[in-house]
C-alpha cells in the first residue's frame, strides 16, 4: 500500500524501542528499523509536530498460557536508545499494558495538541504496535503505519499484522514515503 495523505497535525508515536527489548531482538532488522525510526523522528521534529516515545515498565495482569519472560526487569531494562535521540520537546509514555493509551494520558495530550492522525512505529509489530494502532484507531485518530520501521520476534505474526490487521485500521507505507509526504507539506 501506498500512504496517501498526513494531516496538518500528525504526531509520530514510537513503541518499546528500549535497551531492554531492542537486545532480545538484536540483529539486521532491528538495526533498520532502528535507522528508519531515527530518521522518522528527525523528520517530525524538524517540521515541528510531536514524537511520542513509549516505553513499557510492566506487565497486564491478566493470566496467560505462554509464560512471562519477565516479571521483574533489569536494570536499564526501560531506557530509551540512544539512536532515538530524545529531545525536550518529546512526550514520554510509560505503559504497563500492551498499548500505548491504556490509563496513560496520551489519548488527552495528542487531542490537547489537535492532533487528528498519528503514523505508529516500534516493535513488536503484533503486540505493542498492533495494539497501540487499534486503540488509536477506536479513539478515532486517523492511522498510518510505516511498516519498514517495526519488527517482531516472530516472522508470521509480523507478516499476520501488516498484511490482514493494518490495512482494516489505517495505511501502511514506508518510512521515505511519509517523510517524502512532510517535505511537500512544507
Amino acid at each position: 500500500m501506498t500512504v496517501t495523505t498526513l494531516d496538518p497535525k500528525t504526531a509520530l508515536i514510537v513503541v518499546d524501542l528500549q535497551k531492554g527489548i531492542v537486545s532480545l531482538a538484536a540483529g539486521p532488522s532491528m538495526d533498520g528499523v532502528v535507522k528508519h525510526v531515527a530518521a522518522l523522528a528527525e523528520a517530525f521534529r524538524g517540521h515541528g509536530l510531536p514524537v511520542v516515545l513509549v516505553n513499557v515498565a510492566g506487565l497486564a495482569p491478566g493470566r496467560t498460557e505462554q509464560p512471562r519472560v519477565h516479571r521483574e526487569f533489569p536494570a536499564g531494562w526501560t531506557d530509551l536508545i540512544h539512536e532515538l535521540n530524545r529531545q525536550p520537546q518529546d512526550h514520554v509514555v510509560t505503559k504497563h499494558t500492551p498499548g500505548a493509551f491504556t490509563n496513560t494520558g496520551l489519548e488527552a495530550h495528542l487531542k490537547g495538541l489537535g492532533v487528528t492522525q498519528v503514523v505508529i512505529v516500534g516493535v513488536a509489530t503484533s503486540n505493542g504496535v498492533e495494539v497501540t494502532a487499534r486503540q488509536a484507531y477506536e479513539l478515532g485518530f486517523n492511522v498510518t503505519l510505516a511498516t519498514d520501521a517495526m519488527t517482531d520476534l516472530h516472522a508470521d505474526a509480523h507478516a499476520h499484522s501488516i498484511a490482514r490487521v493494518f490495512p482494516r485500521i489505517g495505511e501502511t507505507g514506508a518510512t521515505q514515503e511519509i517523510i517524502d509526504l512532510l517535505e511537500r507539506r512544507a
